[in-house]
């Protein structure tokens, strides 16, 4: 995995369809906090945002934060 923990992120899309509540954070930019399996082979990340929100994204979901 090329993402790293404490690293700064930006949301660029998201896969499947979300809630409104995520959705709101497209384009929006977070710190990843850990890793988490997914779907038995997956693995994504978990991204806290500047208000302590946090939630799981996958990898191609993401890029490096400017």
């Amino acid at each position: 995995m090329s993402m790293e923990i404490g690293q700064r992120v930006t949301v660029k899309r998201l896969r499947d369809r979300v809630s409104p509540d995520i959705a709101a954070y497209l384009g929006k930019s977070g710190k990843i906090s850990q890793y988490k399996m997914v779907d038995g082979s997956g693995v994504g990340v978990v991204v806290e945002f500047d208000n302590q929100f946090s939630t799981w994204f996958f990898e191609d979901e993401l890029i490096a934060a400017q």
